[in-house]
Parts: structure tokens; C-alpha cells; sequence
């Protein structure tokens, strides 16, 4: 084969795999571009740096923070289950609800609370998924730093997906949801 027998076949695969951008196979796909902090950070960003502790340090919007308070904050989950799953945490590093001050106890059933208010009026959900998973060993992505999950549901969001192709759709991208909830949160 010549070089320029080459360049031709080349050039051919390149027209025939763009043809293929559109063709149904048997993957599914979903738009996900807030994942890309966790590739561009490496292997294991989560162990590098606990990014409940980052977060309070940069703006809102980088941090994905819907409101501030004393002893605790609220902020979306890189990792929705399902659209406006928030995270209550405190600011402080604590693995564990026992390890919590009372002042941190009261501020995460408070803003617990109101995060429910402000998530039945932004997106008219029907109900709450509300828990803590301490330790690894019970779920807990990031172990080392006490959160509490807020995940609105809605009557008509079980639908095939997470039953038949393990894949949940999620509607918005995480800044609008973001920017919706601490609008309202008032």
C-alpha cells in the first residue's frame, strides 16, 4: 500500500466515523459535565481534600452552596440522586451525628426544615427521601465529614430507568437548580 493509499483509507474512516455520532448502539448516555471536577482532579479527589470543608471557602456558585448559616450549611450533591438533592453539613470536620454540638443538631434539623419548604415550592415535589450514612461501611461516599441528604421525590419519578437501564434522568443542570433554590431560600 502506498502512502498516499494510507492517507486516502484514513481519511475515509474519519468520513465514515463521523457518520456514526448519531447512530443508536446499545450504550446509553446522559449529559453529566459536573463530573468533570472528579476526572480533571485524578483517580481519588475525595481523599486529597474533604470538599465539605473546601466548599465554605469558595463562592456559592463554584461551592454549589444554597445558604449559610452559623454552625452549618446547605448545598447541592455533586452526585444528585434526582434533581435539588441537597446536603446539610456543618463546617466543622465531624464524621459522626454524636460528635455534633447541640447548636449543630439544632442548625441541621433547621435547615433541614426550611430546605424542604423551599424545595416543595421551587420544584413541587411530593415527598423526601431524608438520611445520613455514617461510616463506609453504611453507604457514605464521603465518611469523613457528617452530611445529611434532602432528596425531593415526586409521584411520577419512578419511571423505567433506575429499574430497567440503572440510570436516573435528571432534568437540570446543577447550577440552575442551584441558583432556583437559593433564590427562594430567603
Amino acid at each position: 500500500m502506498t502512502e498516499s493509499d494510507a492517507a486516502a483509507e484514513q481519511v475515509a474512516d474519519l468520513v465514515a466515523a463521523s457518520e456514526l455520532a448519531g447512530v443508536p448502539d446499545e450504550f446509553q448516555r446522559l449529559w453529566t459535565p459536573h463530573r468533570m471536577v472528579y476526572i480533571q482532579a485524578g483517580a481519588a479527589p475525595m481523599h486529597a481534600d474533604c470538599p465539605f470543608c473546601a466548599a465554605p471557602h469558595k463562592s456559592d456558585e463554584d461551592g454549589l452552596i444554597v445558604h449559610r448559616g452559623t454552625t452549618c450549611y446547605a448545598l447541592l450533591n455533586l452526585f444528585p440522586y434526582n434533581s435539588g438533592h441537597l446536603l446539610v453539613c456543618p463546617y466543622r470536620h465531624i464524621a459522626t451525628y454524636d460528635q455534633a454540638t447541640p447548636a449543630e443538631v439544632a442548625e441541621i434539623g433547621a435547615i433541614t426544615q426550611h430546605a424542604m419548604e423551599v424545595l416543595r415550592r421551587v420544584s413541587r415535589c411530593d415527598g423526601f427521601n431524608i438520611g445520613m450514612n455514617q461510616g463506609r461501611v453504611a453507604g457514605a461516599g464521603v465518611d469523613e465529614h457528617l452530611h445529611q441528604h434532602i432528596v425531593p421525590r415526586w409521584d411520577t419519578d419512578a419511571n423505567f430507568f433506575p429499574i430497567i437501564a440503572k440510570t436516573k434522568a435528571l432534568p437540570q443542570l446543577l447550577g440552575e437548580i442551584r441558583r432556583a433554590v437559593a433564590d427562594a431560600w430567603g
